[in-house]
């Protein structure tokens, strides 16, 4: 019999959920650097001044010679104003594939989520976790009808340009510049993503893909000889530039405000193929248990975020991971724990690695055109059906070869959006249950809830085999089983982990805010355990008595599991994008009150 214990409390006050959505993508080619933004800084033209707006007489010589003014704002607004030619070339593009509004049933329509159920459920605003990188756009986004934010948009673009131009002055690559700001928002000064291209640069000088760098590498707690040669580089590239002569800019003296640089390529300390490297890592003396403790959130965290999780979190080494080493769908993430890093084993069986091998049934149809092997960051939200039309009408006016600026255009829709090729020039967003067999759920998982719910869940929640892959260690050391604390449990990522590796769940407290993932983790709980699930749905009511009145009725805990929400973190919240002092991402804090109040009281059994 299954022992399942209800101790929620009133959910309705705030939400959560356990996993960012991060990356989208590690394409460079997704990265919307032009996306809207709060924005002051007007545009200075050629002569020195400040011009808020497209240029007159450009938009008249468009219009002269045929294109609608929408037509040409939305250019402009894709790809600046800068180079007339390339505007001319969209501009043929977007009359190609339907992008004026008078084409018939192919006209343009902006991208939106689609709307899946009529009866959406009332959910908050704010609930909207949203994917490190922007690559699907905010999906909270209306799209403008009556062109009446052309103007603010292209302002906006404006500062964006500005920033740009700023750190290409400063020596740095357009597309490093452009990345940049999609990871640290249009509101990030130039100091900050300067920080962000160094830290960015740094790490890939400091993991190269050439397996001998790899031997006997050893991380100390943190920083050590990389953060000196990151500081010192990143000094040397604010003093060719001249940056901050009001004196504003903090000095980059490795306090909260230091970015951590991030592994290229992000494999994290090593891979179920990988057999030639060596890694070790030395943890400090308070990181040890009882318990284990595993903690997980976006890779792509706005600067400082992950030094200061480290510096909470008893200074250890984050491990970054992108799943794309272990499955067909990209997620970059990083992980703290004190987990040992030797001996891991994968969990059986081992997912496919690419688009065709987990759908085999897309080769019919797939172009040749189209070089995707794997998907960008699985999003919470989904295409739309006017998007997919949109493409299939674009694709059926031109024939068989496509040209380049529409091949261009599609591509970066089916990236945006992780289309998959059905039918004859037509594209559909995935489906619940592929995103599940994607992200290692077992059919049907979430089956039960609401499209929307189950696309909002998954986007949400581990990879199962990534997370398998890191608690393998933990198989031969309960081999009776093993009491877990999951905190922001979402679907139940943790708990699927770990049965998948036939560990033995005897106690369970689970606590999670959402009741329609409470559901979900409940449901397959009774189909596949026989130990005792208590669900809490308010992290915050998880007090020290509490805690450890749990402890005493299970012995302690074995294992302390989950990962904060993302909502302040993820590139795409440009407007809430305040790192760990966010209303949401500032429950990071509860789960070092927790885990810190689960030692000190096992320390004292």
């Amino acid at each position: 019999m299954v022992d399942w214990a209800s101790d929620s409390d009133d959910d309705s006050k705030f939400c959560w959920h356990d996993d960012g959505e991060a990356e989208p993508s590690s394409a460079a080619a997704l990265r919307n650097a032009d996306a809207p933004g709060p924005s002051t800084r007007p545009r200075e033209d050629a002569n020195g001044k400040a011009n808020g707006s497209a240029p007159p007489a450009l938009v008249a010589d468009f219009m002269g010679m045929g294109f609608p003014k929408e037509m040409v704002l939305k250019a402009i607004k894709e790809i600046g104003d800068t180079d007339t030619e390339q505007l001319l070339e969209l501009l043929l593009t977007y009359q190609a594939i339907g992008g004026d509004p008078s084409v018939g049933n192919c006209s343009a329509s902006t991208s939106t989520p689609q709307v899946i159920e009529e009866e959406e459920e009332d959910d908050d605003d704010d609930d909207v976790n949203w994917e490190e990188d922007d690559a699907a756009g905010n999906c909270a986004r209306a799209p403008d009808s009556d062109g009446s934010g052309d103007e603010d948009f292209l302002q906006e673009m404006s500062e964006n340009d500005e920033k740009i131009k700023t750190l290409v002055r400063m020596g740095f690559p357009e597309d490093e510049a452009k990345m940049a700001i999609t990871r640290c928002g249009l509101d990030a000064s130039v100091d900050t993503l300067a920080d962000s291209i160094f830290a960015s640069q740094t790490a890939g000088n400091g993991y190269s893909a050439n397996s001998s760098e790899y031997e006997d590498t050893e991380f100390s707690s943190f920083g050590g000889r990389k953060k000196t040669i990151f500081m010192n580089g990143n000094k040397k590239k604010r003093k060719r530039y001249g940056s901050g002569p009001q004196g504003s800019q903090l000095p980059f003296d490795g306090s909260h405000e230091e970015s951590m640089p991030l592994p290229n390529p992000m494999v994290g300390f090593s891979l179920p193929s990988d057999r030639l490297r060596s890694v070790h890592r030395n943890l400090p003396d308070q990181a040890f248990g009882p318990p284990f403790f595993y903690y997980e959130n976006v890779a792509l965290a706005p600067k400082g975020v992950w030094a200061t999780i480290s510096r909470f979190l008893y200074d250890i080494q984050p491990e970054f991971v992108d799943s794309k080493y272990f499955c067909a769908a990209a997620r970059k993430r990083g992980y703290i724990h004190n987990l040992p890093i030797e001996n891991r084993t994968p969990v059986l069986p081992i997912p496919p690695k690419t688009i065709s091998e987990a759908f085999p049934n897309t080769k019919r149809w797939w172009p040749s055109w189209d070089p995707r092997r794997q998907f960008n960051c699985l999003q919470t939200c989904v295409a739309s059906a006017k998007l997919t039309e949109r493409i299939r009408c674009a694709l059926g006016s031109v024939g068989d070869a496509p040209p380049p600026q529409v091949q261009k255009y599609v591509l970066e829709e089916c990236r945006k959006w992780n289309l998959v090729w059905v039918g004859k020039n037509k594209v559909a967003p995935l489906e619940p249950d592929e995103m599940e067999f994607l992200l290692g759920y077992p059919r049907n998982h979430t089956r039960g809830v609401s499209r929307t719910e189950r696309y909002r869940a998954l986007g949400n929640s581990f990879q199962v085999d990534t997370v398998a892959y890191h608690l393998s260690v933990l198989r031969e050391m309960f081999p009776t089983g093993m009491n877990v604390l999951s905190l922001f449990s979402g679907i139940g990522g943790a708990e699927v982990a770990l049965h998948r590796l036939g560990i033995r769940m005897k106690a369970v407290v689970s606590v999670e805010k959402s009741e329609v993932n409470r559901t979900v983790l409940k449901s397959w709980w009774d189909q596949t355990q026989t130990g005792t699930l208590i669900e809490i749905a308010d992290v915050r009511t998880l007090t020290p008595d509490r805690i450890e009145s749990f402890i005493r009725r299970f012995g302690g805990f074995d294992l302390v599991i989950g990962g904060s929400p993302c909502n302040n973190l993820a590139g795409s919240n440009r407007h809430h994008r305040d790192g760990l002092e966010g209303e949401h991402s500032a429950l990071f804090y509860d789960y070092f009150r927790i885990l810190d109040s689960v030692k000190t009281s096992m320390a004292g059994m």
